[in-house]
């Protein structure tokens, strides 16, 4: 993971050590990491949430892999897929018209289709930023 894929993630999700309902209304804690209708654990050092979030983000990259395959992406466009399938889980997978113009490399395309999405409007600045992300491949 990179300093700035940590730093990133950091801002989108917080840093909790204690366990708390989302806005979906399912327990998380650490750095947004998913515990499901159950609270599992209650506490966390900062440390177990930290080992949480590279095996989260671990699993995130492998999801981008699985969806686009070989396609080579330039650091900053993979930085912001692999936020959303973070934070979207098995999710990503849906919206089919933006991973076809990632794939075609519309960036243009790709932007507005996140943009037209109703993730874009649960999570606001953070779909503001990524989108920038993907359209321009600049931070």
């Amino acid at each position: 993971m990179t300093d700035e894929l940590r730093r990133d993630l950091m801002r989108d999700e917080g840093l909790r050590l204690q366990a708390y309902k989302d806005s979906l209304g399912y327990f998380t804690i650490g750095v947004g990491h998913l515990l499901g209708n159950t609270q599992r654990m209650t506490e966390i050092t900062t440390a177990e949430a930290f080992a949480l979030l590279e095996a989260d983000v671990a699993e995130a990259a492998y999801r981008v892999k699985g969806l686009l395959g070989d396609l080579e992406l330039d650091p900053v466009r993979l930085r912001a897929l692999t936020n959303m399938a973070f934070n979207l889980g098995g999710r990503l997978g849906d919206f089919k018209h933006f991973l076809a113009a990632v794939k075609a490399g519309d960036w243009q395309a790709a932007g507005q289709n996140m943009a037209d999405s109703l993730w874009a409007k649960q999570v606001g600045e953070r779909a503001v930023r990524l989108r920038k992300m993907i359209e321009t491949g600049e931070s």
